[in-house]
């Protein structure tokens, strides 16, 4: 009802939603690559959205083509009528993803393996904020139907030019860290098996 009333008389809407997508097996370590790369652009372009978006394409076409990794995944979000409240929401959000982001890495361990371990689990946090409505976001999206809709809406937005904001965050950050079972059930307990 509030929002047909919020429409009829001209409000914006603004839609801020985070997507969680763990990825396991023996092949996933590459994704780091491209988590990274992205990660690097959206840094040397201090933040520019067009930069930004393209990230975000090409981190969702990768998960496209590898959906056979998909292990669970979850997603939360909440409607606004005032940028302020959206913003404020959007700010909550990166805080808990960069809290979950190193909290299990321990990169000053004097027991450093002489080789490199490999990656079997990554769990990536992506939030974006946009103006309008996409039903593909704005859905439960425990079911790899529903995930693949939701990554074709995310990059049908930045070709839109519809995403206010974008963030990635994902754990590990780096090839050779590893995230357990354990620990993924310990910062990650919203997640749904796919």
């Amino acid at each position: 009802m509030r929002d047909t009333f919020n429409r009829m008389i001209g409000r914006t809407r603004y839609v801020v939603c985070r997507l969680f997508l763990h990825l396991a097996g023996g092949d996933v370590a590459p994704i780091l690559g491209t988590l990274n790369r992205a990660a690097r652009a959206a840094i040397d372009s201090e933040g520019e959205m067009e930069i930004l978006g393209e990230g975000l394409v090409e981190i969702c076409e990768t998960f496209l083509r590898l959906d056979e990794y998909w292990l669970a995944s979850a997603n939360e979000g909440d409607v606004f009528w005032d940028e302020g409240e959206a913003g404020d929401y959007i700010n909550e959000l990166f805080t808990d993803s960069a809290e979950r982001y190193g909290a299990n890495l321990d990169l000053n361990s004097s027991n450093q393996p002489l080789s490199i371990p490999v990656t079997r689990n990554i769990v990536v946090m992506i939030t974006v904020a946009y103006r309008g409505e996409v039903p593909e976001l704005e859905t439960d999206l425990s079911n790899i139907q529903a995930l693949k809709d939701a990554f074709k809406a995310l990059i049908n937005l930045h070709y839109k030019h519809k995403l206010d904001a974008i963030q990635v965050h994902f754990s590990p950050a780096q090839l050779g860290d590893e995230l357990s079972s354990d620990q993924l059930l310990q910062y990650y307990p919203e997640l749904i098996p796919l």
